[in-house]
């Protein structure tokens, strides 16, 4: 399961559910930006950042990083990553780094070089088998949707689009939930075809509505669309073939008969008609 590329599409449609999942649910978010940033001259690339439109200092940067598997040296290059970025960015005073675990089991032990950092305010280790969701927080509940398992995971889906509906009063808020829910389901249940998870929901209609659903159907129709290309180039090169075939045999015919076989041995030899071992007898002598 591709865990960033999710908790990534879920922090840029709903940047709230990043502040909700770190408790800070008095903050503005519409005063934050999620994005990708390369750190110039280096390899590194900083997948999460909530960068405030108008710095304050009631609204630091966040660093964000999902780390859904053990790696050993994750805090040297995280950090690594953070300082240079720092320096190449003076204008940035206020900061906070997030990361975010599914469970505290793949928090790494390389931790002594950091520890004033990861034992201060300014660094948030989040693990979210442990993460107490608020009553009723749909935003957690969606979090918590991602290390569901699989034997749950259809019908807490199927909970939350009607908790979704009963909710939200935006159509196009309610829509993207639904979005969002499907696409998490798809990730984690890859034996399900998109149609089947949407009917095993209750939302085929407004699945296939969404944007996920025409963005599928057209990546389909292309899918098609190349499909029978190759098909008919295939039917086209077995076509050319039996006409080379057949002309390479029309060839042979003078050839066969300078020999001395008859128009019946040849026939019989190259698999041909009487008609064609003498027509092609006769477009020779022509």
């Amino acid at each position: 399961m591709q865990t960033d590329k999710i908790f990534y599409s879920l922090f840029q449609a709903f940047p709230s559910i990043f502040f909700a999942i770190i408790g800070e649910n008095t903050i503005n978010t519409n005063a934050y930006e999620f994005v990708s940033i390369e750190v110039k001259e280096t390899a590194f690339r900083i997948d999460g950042v909530f960068i405030p439109k108008n710095e304050s200092a009631e609204e630091p940067l966040y660093f964000v990083e999902v780390q859904f598997q053990l790696d050993a040296n994750f805090y040297r290059r995280f950090f690594a990553e953070i300082f240079l970025y720092l320096r190449q960015n003076p204008s940035v005073n206020f900061w906070r780094a997030v990361v975010i675990y599914p469970q505290r089991s793949l928090d790494p032990n390389d931790q002594q070089p950091y520890r004033l950092l990861l034992d201060s305010s300014q660094v948030q280790r989040i693990y979210l088998d442990e993460l107490s969701a608020a009553e009723n927080s749909l935003q957690l509940a969606i979090v918590q949707l991602i290390i569901a398992n699989e034997e749950t995971a259809v019908n807490q889906g199927r909970k939350l689009i009607l908790q979704a509906r009963e909710q939200l009063t935006d159509e196009q808020t309610k829509k993207q939930i639904v979005e969002l829910i499907e696409t998490i389901l798809l990730y984690k249940l890859t034996q399900l075809s998109r149609e089947e998870l949407a009917a095993m929901l209750g939302v085929d209609d407004e699945f296939k509505k969404t944007r996920m659903y025409q963005s599928l159907k057209q990546d389909a129709f292309e899918d098609a669309k190349q499909e029978a290309k190759q098909e008919a180039f295939e039917e086209a090169k077995q076509e050319v073939k039996q006409e080379v075939k057949q002309e390479l045999k029309l060839e042979t015919v003078p050839r066969l008969l300078a020999l001395g076989l008859s128009v019946e041995q040849v026939a019989q030899a190259l698999e041909l008609t009487l008609e064609q071992v003498q027509q092609a007898a006769e477009n020779q002598s022509g």
